[in-house]
């Protein structure tokens, strides 16, 4: 049974919340000035020899890239999370780092490495070595092996982590290991600080910045290598990223009703509580029946608004947003209420979520197994704009269960952490604005993602800005036949491997003033 379907029948029974009146909050944009990057110089330096390095290493670079992603690093599974590591500070070791270390926590190791160049410039380097789980029959090569396959934008390495996130940050390694080959140095000095458990909400990162935190407040910016290039060519700067609140939910035959020990007869449904529905009806509680608008009290309490400075960056970004090329990359007839250009891009920006990734109870497999099952679980996210607290959400959450009668569902939560923000005029955001104008047209700067990440540990506990950025092209993160992009086909406006890294090295001479 769909869940609006569901939802209907809870609503006309008094159990769900009613929508009668709940709308999503609107965000209204003030002004229609654009913040125009065109305006920011491109980077001028040159640094041939360098360059030459990266031509003449490209097959040794895409085999150091397929190193890294045919070592499996399932951080859900603890599938080869140790191996990565060690390859990861192994690595840093070999480029000549004179620091390196396994560092532990009360989950997967983290990694730190420090390259002292004696220069006046600290970049910090944010990195995961960890990627999500993988159904193998669902690829159409295979995930840890990461071949090289023909693909209609160019020559692309399909494998698991390609573009989240080894490809970007292998690359970024092999730019770094040019300059030392050349010029014996680095023009800046480097951190990297590496986790383990990206991919489950970086529970421990917290532990691997105490390690080191006051060495890392010392920095003057922090890098995170990714590819930001659409197949058009368009390059898009993020500089900041949602929070993220990741739970379980759970119903369990007990006191209120269905079986206490163990799955039984489907048949005594008709004198027995169902666990499972239970669950779908509790789910189905928290929002409308179209499933997009959150009735929890309270919810949407606290968001930030866009500031004047967030406003010209949407004003520019919508621009040259493409509604039907992003339809087609996520694979989509259409968006919620037809949302388009810059009412699309607000609502995905400033917009709390509720989403279900994962439900599950009973029997699932091949054939006929009439059962009622004792207990079933969902995983349920919720990404969360500026102003929005993982605590204070999952409180309300709770609270709304309990109000509507649901006091017996389990809430277990898994991870969270709040969003992250960096000025676009800040020094390290105008360099990377640099280095893009140089290497490409139409630079669109976003003021965050709508995915997370743990950046909060550096802008808001260091006081450091902190900027994803790198050339390139991958798709298909957290799903099969993931991608990156190294040899673009005859007339693909995209960086190929060679540029990517050659926009890393001017990205590194830019930020020592050279």
């Amino acid at each position: 049974m769909k869940s609006t379907a569901i939802l209907a029948l809870l609503a006309a029974a008094g159990i769900a919340g009613s929508a009668a009146g709940a709308e999503r909050p609107r965000f209204a944009i003030d002004t229609e000035a654009v913040y125009d990057p065109a305006a920011v110089a491109p980077y001028a330096g040159h640094h041939p020899e360098v360059y030459a390095h990266v031509d003449a290493s490209i097959e040794a670079h895409v085999a150091a890239l397929q190193r890294w992603m045919r070592q499996p690093s399932i951080s859900a599974q603890d599938v080869g999370i140790d191996e990565m590591a060690e390859m990861l500070r192994s690595d840093l070791e070999a480029i000549g780092f004179q620091e390196t270390a396994l560092v532990p926590t009360d989950g997967h190791p983290g990694v730190w490495g420090y390259y002292d160049a004696g220069a006046e410039r600290t970049l910090l380097v944010y990195m995961m070595y960890d990627v999500q789980p993988v159904n193998p029959e669902d690829w159409d090569s295979p995930p840890f092996e990461a071949n090289l396959v023909d693909h209609e934008l160019g020559r692309v390495i399909m494998a698991r982590g390609a573009t989240n996130q080894k490809g970007p940050q292998r690359a970024f390694l092999n730019a770094i290991e040019s300059i030392v080959a050349v010029h014996g140095r680095l023009p800046v000095n480097l951190m990297v600080a590496a986790e383990g458990e990206e991919e489950l909400g970086s529970p421990h990162y917290p532990q691997i910045v105490d390690a080191y935190e006051d060495r890392m407040r010392t920095a003057d910016g922090v890098l995170f290598p990714m590819s930001v290039q659409a197949p058009d060519g368009r390059t898009t700067m993020l500089l900041g990223v949602k929070g993220i609140l990741y739970f379980e939910m759970e119903s369990r035959g007990g006191d209120w009703g269905g079986p206490q020990r163990s799955e039984i007869h489907g048949s005594y449904k008709a004198i027995v509580d169902a666990p499972a529905l239970r669950l779908i009806q509790a789910i189905a509680s928290l929002t409308s029946p179209d499933g997009n608008t959150i009735l929890v009290p309270g919810y949407y309490d606290g968001i930030r608004p866009p500031t004047e400075e967030e406003q010209m960056l949407i004003n520019g970004a919508a621009r040259s947003r493409n509604e039907e090329m992003l339809k087609n990359a996520i694979g989509v007839a259409r968006f919620i209420d037809d949302l388009s250009g810059r009412d699309a891009l607000v609502e995905t920006l400033y917009m709390p979520t509720l989403n279900v990734d994962g439900i599950w109870s009973g029997y699932t497999g091949e054939g006929v197994k009439t059962i009622l099952p004792h207990v079933a679980t969902a995983k349920v996210d919720s990404r969360l704009p500026m102003g929005l607290d993982p605590d204070e959400a999952l409180a309300k959450i709770r609270a709304h269960l309990d109000a509507n009668g649901f006091e017996d569902i389990v809430i277990r939560k898994l991870s969270g952490y709040p969003p992250a923000q960096t000025s676009v005029d800040a020094a390290l955001t105008q360099a990377v604005i640099g280095v893009y104008n140089k290497y490409s047209k139409g630079l669109s700067i976003q003021p965050r993602i709508a995915g997370s990440a743990p950046f909060y540990q550096f802008t808001d506990r260091l006081g450091l800005p902190l900027v994803p950025a790198g050339l390139g092209h991958g798709r298909g993160a957290h799903a099969p036949n993931e991608i990156y992009l190294v040899e673009p086909g005859p007339g693909v406006p995209v960086a190929g491997l060679a540029e990517i890294e050659k926009a890393y090295v001017d990205l590194l001479y830019a930020l020592a003033g050279k």
